[in-house]
Parts: C-alpha cells; sequence; structure tokens
C-alpha cells in the first residue's frame, strides 16, 4: 500500500509518500480501506519529535514511523475477536461491524499518540469506531474523530476515569442550559467550531472569539456574539461568563479569568499558567483534560451529524501524496474548520 511515512523529525519536508507492507490484524481489530485522513496538533508535534518536551516526558517515537489518528474508511477484513463496536462490548455483539462497513475513529489516542492513518490502509481497535455518518462524505467525516471528542468531553461527558496528565484535579464538564453563557476562544478552529455548536445544541448563549475574517462563518453557526481579537479583546469586554472554553490555550489563557463570573469555569484545551490560590480565591474553576478514543461518544456526535444539529467544515483537502503541503497549509494558521488528506480507492 502507498502511505506517507517519516524517517527523520523535521519540517514538513520529511513526509515521505512510499510502499510500505498492509499492516496485519490483532485480536479486537478490523483492518480499514482508508478513504479520508482529518489532520490534528498531535501530528506536526510527532512529526517535528516534540523538541520542547522534556525527554523523560516525550512518548515514544518508532521510526520510521506513519503518522495519524483520525480516520473515515470502510471494514476491510475482521481480525480476531473483532465483534463488537461503537463502544459496545464486544462480548455482547451489539453495534457489530461487519466488511464493507463505513466507520470513523480517533485511533488508540493518547496510548499511541500516532496510529498510522496517513496510509491507504489501518488497523483500528473496534471500540475506538463508530459507523461514519450517513449525511457527510469520508472528507468531512473524518473531521470528526478527534477534534469532536474534544470538544464533547470538554463540554458534555467526560466518559473515562483516567487521571489527568496535567494536574491533580479531575476536568468534569458544567451543565449547559439557556441560563449559561459560554465564551469560545478560537472559534473557527476544529475544536472551536464543533464547540461552539455543542454548546449551542445544548442551549447555551455562545460568545465566538477569533479573527473578523471568520465572523460570517461563526454566526452562521450559531454564536449569538462575536468578538474579533484584532479589534478588542475579550478580557476587555466581556464579563460574567459561565464558561470559557480556550481552544488555543498556552500561556496567555489566564486572561480569561476576569470574564467569568464567580463559580464560574475556564477549560483550556492546552496547559497555560495558573495559580491555584489565586483561582480559589475568585472562586473559579481551571481544570484541562486529555481527550482519548471513545467510540460510544464518537458514535453520539455522528448522531448529531446526521440530525443536522452539528457539522463539521473543511478548512482544505489534499491527496494522501500531497501531506506535505498539508502540514505547511496548518504552519500558516487561521485555520477554517479542519484540513483532511484524502485517499483515492
Amino acid at each position: 500500500m502507498k502511505a506517507i511515512r517519516l524517517h527523520e523529525f523535521g519540517a514538513p519536508g520529511v513526509l515521505r509518500h512510499e510502499d510500505v507492507p498492509i499492516p496485519e490484524l490483532g485480536p479486537g481489530e478490523v483492518l480499514v480501506r482508508v478513504h479520508a485522513v482529518g489532520l490534528n496538533p498531535p501530528d506536526w508535534y510527532a512529526r517535528e519529535g516534540m523538541p520542547d518536551v522534556p525527554p523523560e516526558l516525550k512518548p515514544p517515537f518508532h521510526l520510521p514511523l506513519i503518522p495519524g489518528t483520525d480516520v473515515s474508511g470502510v471494514v476491510e477484513a475482521l481480525g480476531p475477536e473483532a465483534d463488537g463496536g461503537d463502544g459496545a462490548d464486544a462480548a455482547s455483539g451489539a453495534h457489530r461491524f461487519a466488511v464493507g462497513d463505513e466507520v470513523i475513529g480517533l485511533l488508540r489516542f493518547p496510548a499511541a499518540l500516532q496510529s498510522g492513518a496517513y496510509a491507504e490502509y489501518v488497523t483500528a481497535p473496534v471500540a475506538d469506531l463508530a459507523h461514519k455518518p450517513a449525511t457527510v462524505d469520508h472528507a468531512h467525516a473524518a473531521g470528526l474523530p478527534m477534534s469532536g471528542l474534544t470538544a464533547w468531553q470538554y463540554l458534555i461527558e467526560l466518559g473515562h476515569d483516567h487521571p489527568s496528565p496535567f494536574q491533580e484535579a479531575r476536568h468534569r464538564p458544567i451543565p449547559l442550559a439557556s441560563d449559561t453563557t459560554v465564551l469560545v476562544n478560537g472559534a473557527a478552529g476544529g475544536v472551536g467550531h464543533l464547540a461552539l455548536q455543542l454548546a449551542k445544541w445544548k442551549g447555551a448563549r455562545v460568545i465566538a472569539v477569533a479573527s473578523g475574517t471568520h465572523e460570517a462563518f461563526l454566526r452562521d453557526l450559531g454564536a449569538d456574539e462575536f468578538i474579533d481579537y484584532t479589534k478588542e479583546r475579550a478580557e476587555d469586554v466581556v464579563r460574567d461568563a459561565d464558561l470559557v472554553l480556550d481552544a488555543v490555550g498556552g500561556p496567555r489563557s489566564k486572561r480569561f479569568l476576569r470574564t467569568l463570573k464567580r463559580g464560574g469555569s475556564l477549560f483550556p484545551v492546552y496547559f497555560g499558567d495558573f495559580d491555584d490560590a489565586e483561582n480559589a480565591e475568585l472562586g473559579i474553576t481551571v481544570t484541562l483534560t486529555q481527550v482519548r478514543s471513545n467510540g460510544a461518544q464518537l458514535a453520539e456526535l455522528a448522531r448529531l451529524i446526521d440530525a443536522g444539529a452539528v457539522r463539521v467544515t473543511l478548512d482544505s483537502t489534499f491527496p494522501l501524496a500531497d501531506a506535505r503541503a498539508a502540514h505547511e497549509r496548518a504552519a500558516r494558521g487561521h485555520i477554517q474548520g479542519k484540513i483532511v488528506l484524502t485517499v483515492a480507492n
């Protein structure tokens, strides 16, 4: 089969399109013939070798490496014990996958930072898969798994008991309703545009923060208010919000504390610099979590896609062979929705 591999870490130019063996099935896995692959930040972190991460904290990478975790495709073959799906108990046979089924998945994350999805075929644990939404094509479906599950696990249901690698406090989503105001920073990106829609699905009032070029797009998704961060700072104009989901996160996330009411919550998707004592004095909860593969939750998101409550927007698509160009597009930033690789079949 054809796949994208890296034999060394570095810039997008290290991504090579080459022939590799089709992977062998293990117990509880299916072989997926890939139609599309969603790109995510861990893909370029891995490509670069995570140079800013201390060696003792880096996950193991074994070169040559096929990147990718988000996939949409068709079940080609079943491995032993691969008789369950959509997060169901395999022994029950519920939601069984069959050869020919269209499926989506976030594969093995975060146990494996990369799972070989940049390829014509990939093996996938059945517990990580859901049936593909019937109303969208493979390219749009491939944009859903990691970004959709991130938004879901931050806002709707964590769905696991794994301790956070970033903090002692356990992340807990807050109830969202018509009397809840949610600010989404980085609202036009992969996580942000899906989080906005999930908050609206729950009835919340949503303030979207992005650059001005994204205003029409975000209002069309349901944003009640829009803030162009190139013209004004959200922390200067927003007060008494119930929740901030900062899909950008990082060192500057702390600035959103002033936008929240006492009892509010700040959820940075990427770790920031916070003072627990200050948070406690303000009466604000600051927690984050690590997205995890979850076929059952992905099935819920697929149902929302088919119901028209949520949609995935594509920033751009590239053929698998042009993965380098796709990574270069990601590096330019200001992404509206998702970048996806398409695989000819």
